[in-house]
């Protein structure tokens, strides 16, 4: 079902609108229980993973072109297109890939029955950035980690950047919300591993996280890293070696060299 949109403030492209303003953003999402995929290739890694589709926002191009598999598929879907100047002005920047979907937010799972099969776990502690979410889920994917979790403040890996950056990985890897991850991964029988610059603690290649059955590896904020009361809790502080004085990697490069490091070897 196309629909022509010739006025900005139509109600019923809302979840489109001005997704440059954070704050309307988020109140908007929470309030629907809505988040964005942008690009065919997104939109279609959610659909496999059974996330349900709301309402299409594409360049009338799109219709019969890069979304006419998604336009075809949901018959009775809206589908609002307009002129690209037009797009732009309702969302607030210039689409890269043309087509935006509006897809239902789904419930989030205990951490319990998260993580109960798994044996490499991802905590994300009050990390914001949304471009570090999206690339830590990618490389989550690729190296074999089973659960993201996060903390509350941490950025919600539904944004529409971090669900880009991740190409659609962010729908491939579990994750859930927890008030306390550490406490609680501690008490599920994880041993939790904070990733922190202090020279008391193991090194990431050292032979005993390899042992561990199941493990948790903590990643702090991208600018003051973990929390001392976190770091402190955790049954390790692990430290990545590092060459020419250089004392620090950005936290999505520190958890992917960490995956690697730790991924399953079978």
């Amino acid at each position: 079902m196309v629909i022509e949109i010739d006025d900005i403030d139509d109600p019923r492209i809302a979840a489109f609108r001005s997704m440059t303003d954070a704050a309307l953003r988020q109140q908007c999402e929470c309030a629907e229980g809505i988040f964005i995929a942008e690009s065919p290739k997104v939109i279609e890694v959610a659909l496999s993973r059974g996330y349900e589709p709301v309402s299409l926002l594409c360049e009338r191009r799109h219709i019969d072109g890069d979304a006419s598999a998604i336009v075809a598929r949901f018959a009775d879907m809206p589908v609002y297109t307009g002129t690209r100047e037009t797009l732009s002005v309702i969302t607030g920047y210039r689409l890269t890939r043309g087509v935006l979907c509006a897809m239902r937010r789904r419930p989030l799972p205990p951490l319990a029955e998260l993580t109960r099969e798994a044996r490499l776990v991802c905590v994300l502690e009050s990390v914001s950035d949304t471009t570090n979410i999206g690339a830590i889920f990618r490389s989550a994917c690729a190296m074999g980690v089973d659960a993201v979790v996060l903390s509350a403040d941490s950025c919600d890996p539904l944004n529409r950047r971090a669900v880009r950056v991740s190409m659609g990985n962010v729908f491939n890897v579990p994750w859930t919300v927890a008030d306390d991850p550490v406490a609680e991964l501690s008490r599920l029988g994880f041993t939790t591993a904070a990733l922190a610059l202090r020279h008391d603690n193991l090194s990431l290649d050292d032979p005993r996280l390899k042992t561990v059955d199941r493990l948790a590896v903590v990643f702090g904020t991208e600018g003051d890293g973990l929390r001392e009361t976190t770091i402190a809790r955790c049954d390790y502080v692990v430290r990545i070696p590092m060459h020419h004085e250089a004392d620090s990697l950005n936290v999505a490069a520190a958890a992917a060299v960490t995956f690697w490091e730790l991924r399953r070897r079978e």
